[in-house]
């Protein structure tokens, strides 16, 4: 047994240890323990393992690790010194290309320009000769020069006939276009509000359509005593339309859930939540009212029924009259 194993095997009688309790202590197994205290340090890993078992080996029994390792250096192995190498500097090898594979390199490059610019012309050519150069020759040869002509028309006298390209002496009257109508206050008859409805000569066509909701509807010829046309309450979205040849007579619910047109200009209603009346009178010829009746409901034939008369053709014979 050597002098360092015979002091840490008294340190370790004295504290009544044994060795399996340094083993727990220090994680050492057993057979290493043995072996420091028989001195046998061959059966340790290495050098560096019989100083740092010595050391926790000490610590366990109370000793102080430095002062037994100074004192038994001669048994215990010095840590093994580090070496410190001078980095190696590693040259990147030159790059050696002999004449040969350069040359070689330079052939190989223009090899494949060449084939790139022979390429892009074969595809060129190939293109150009799919296309049909002749299709507008051949175009032109099967289109005629001209249509086959017909000699003129003519009339039993031996006049031409004349078409659409013969330059005639008649003048072409352009087409007259038709007045807008117009929706124009009155006057108040009553509790209906009275329009004139121009242009004269022209048949109007009025459109009562409801939208948001139901509304009574009450349209009637001539006055409110007229010949009833449409009563009833109308759906929502219905849409009724009537003829305006002479004085029509509407009567609604809900105004604001009704719009009133004539020929798609609107007829001022109100607009508001509750009931509504008018009378749309079309405007005529005054010299159709020499007989003395007219399409507003005049004095000398028909009543309107809302408290005023209207007496054109009578006062005109009057006139004539006087």
């Amino acid at each position: 047994m050597s002098d360092l194993g015979e002091l840490l095997r008294k340190a370790r009688d004295q504290r009544g240890l044994t060795l399996d309790d340094i083993q727990e202590t220090t994680k050492i197994r057993k057979r290493y323990l043995e072996a420091i205290e028989s001195g046998d340090h061959t059966v340790l890993p290495g050098p560096f393992y019989v100083r740092a078992f010595v050391k926790n080996y000490s610590e366990a029994v109370g000793l102080d690790p430095d002062e037994v390792l100074r004192l038994y250096q001669h048994e215990v192995p010095a840590a093994p010194v580090e070496q410190i190498a001078d980095p190696i500097v590693v040259r990147s090898p030159r790059r050696v290309q002999s004449q040969s594979s350069e040359r070689l390199g330079k052939i190989g490059f223009n090899v494949m320009m060449w084939s790139f610019l022979i390429l892009i012309v074969v595809v060129i050519w190939v293109y150009v000769i799919n296309k049909d150069p002749d299709g507008a020759k051949h175009a032109d040869n099967n289109t005629d020069i001209t249509d086959v002509s017909q000699p003129p028309a003519t009339n039993n006298d031996g006049t031409a006939v004349g078409n659409e390209n013969t330059p005639t002496d008649v003048p072409v009257s352009p087409t007259p276009t038709q007045a807008p109508t117009t929706v124009t206050f009155g006057s108040k008859v009553g509790k209906a509000d009275q329009y004139e409805i121009g242009p004269k000569g022209v048949a109007h066509k009025v459109e009562v359509k409801i939208s948001g909701g139901r509304s009574w509807l009450e349209v009637r010829s001539d006055s409110n005593k007229g010949e009833k046309l449409y009563s009833a309450n109308a759906e929502d979205g219905s849409v009724e339309t009537f003829d305006l040849t002479g004085p029509l007579y509407i009567n609604v619910g809900r105004s604001d859930l009704t719009e009133i047109t004539v020929d798609g200009v609107i007829v001022p209603d109100g607009d508001r939540a509750g009931s509504k009346k008018l009378l749309l009178h079309p405007v005529v010829d005054e010299n159709s009212t020499t007989d003395g009746s007219t399409g507003t409901g005049s004095e000398s034939g028909t009543n309107t029924g809302t408290g005023t008369n209207t007496s054109t053709g009578n006062e005109t014979d009057q006139t004539k009259t006087e």
